[in-house]
């Protein structure tokens, strides 16, 4: 079924009342087939969970949301076992149900928005661990063929959130199945953040991945708003990478800055800390829009505001940062 001039508005986790000219569900790849066969426009735009999208105008084009859904054992031993997702599934609604088959290695990244299909496009990551760690394989409906590909992980070419799929391979496929390596025999990742210190403060010293899970909740729950109650994207910024001599030249200005070992000898900054010393933190502009008062990656929609004013103050938070650091900061959400 095709709609027309349909409001994506509960289709988006910042809540921007943006139109699509056409809108169609796809619960299979044949229906992806269908719908494309069906409407020719060049205009196309793939929608999962729309937790990591700004819409800034009405999208004049075909926008399909993806429903595939699935969950299956692909492969098991004593160590691990292979669990493939529809791309459509809620992702922390996975996470749990992976969790409560006691199967490890994606607790720390419960809670983050979005859908299955979107976490090896961003190569989605929290308190230490990456989807990378544990991907095995995925599934993809080529646009333009109509054929079905497949990806290994080194195919997907993954940085820090990055993939093929967000840069020489964007808007070229429509992901519809994901398959991740998860353990049976637990090795937790505890030592990022604030995890111990939360599991200590519910006085838990054996943790299980259902612990860690539960303590990574309560930390984004403390930090970051509720998308039902506030409309955003989760963190708006890339954490910025720099070179050891450029940490060492803001090190002598700012002693305090957080800073943590990066990829090839580089140095990962805490973005958040750079727009909370530029003084953005907990603004708002009119009441309706602003930075977060708890997390200043967090850009928010309070009352109605439009898409550009969103994307105005982005640029605005990245000018002040580049003029008070000397570090050009980079939007994680997709802007259309």
């Amino acid at each position: 079924m095709i709609e027309q001039n349909f409001s994506l508005k509960e289709f988006n986790t910042f809540g921007i009342d943006a139109k699509a000219k056409l809108y169609s569900i796809v619960r299979s790849e044949e229906d992806i087939d269908k719908v494309l066969k069906t409407v020719k426009t060049e205009a196309l735009f793939i929608l999962g969970g729309g937790s990591n999208i700004l819409f800034t105008k009405n999208f004049d084009g075909l926008v399909i949301k993806n429903d595939i859904t699935g969950f299956k054992t692909v492969e098991e031993t004593d160590d691990h076992v292979i669990i493939e997702a529809g791309a459509g599934i809620n992702w922390h609604e996975f996470v749990l149900r992976c969790i409560d088959a006691d199967y490890g290695g994606i607790e720390n990244l419960s809670l983050i928005p979005g859908n299955v299909g979107a976490s090896p496009m961003q190569n989605i990551g929290a308190y230490g661990t990456e989807i990378k760690d544990v991907f095995e394989y995925l599934d993809a409906y080529h646009i333009e063929s109509g054929e079905m590909h497949h990806f290994n992980s080194s195919e997907c070419k993954f940085g820090y959130r990055e993939s093929v799929f967000k840069n020489i391979f964007k808007n070229q496929y429509v992901i519809c199945r994901v398959a991740l390596k998860l353990s049976k025999k637990h090795k937790l990742n505890t030592t990022y953040g604030a995890i111990e210190s939360e599991l200590k403060a519910q006085n838990i010293s054996n943790p299980t991945i259902k612990d860690v899970s539960n303590a990574v909740i309560a930390i984004r729950q403390s930090k970051l708003p509720d998308p039902e109650i506030i409309g955003n994207a989760g963190s708006f910024f890339k954490n910025p990478m720099v070179t050891e001599d450029k940490l060492k030249s803001l090190l002598k200005e700012h002693a305090d800055i957080p800073h943590y070992p990066g990829p090839n000898n580089t140095v990962k900054l805490a973005a958040g800390w750079l727009i909370e010393k530029c003084g953005w933190k907990g603004k708002t502009i009119d009441e309706r829009y602003g930075v977060h008062h708890k997390q200043a990656l967090v850009l928010v929609n309070l009352k109605n505001s439009e898409g550009h004013e969103i994307l105005e103050l982005s640029e605005q938070i990245m000018k002040d940062v580049k003029e008070k650091f000397n570090i050009s900061l980079e939007r994680e959400v997709n802007i259309l």
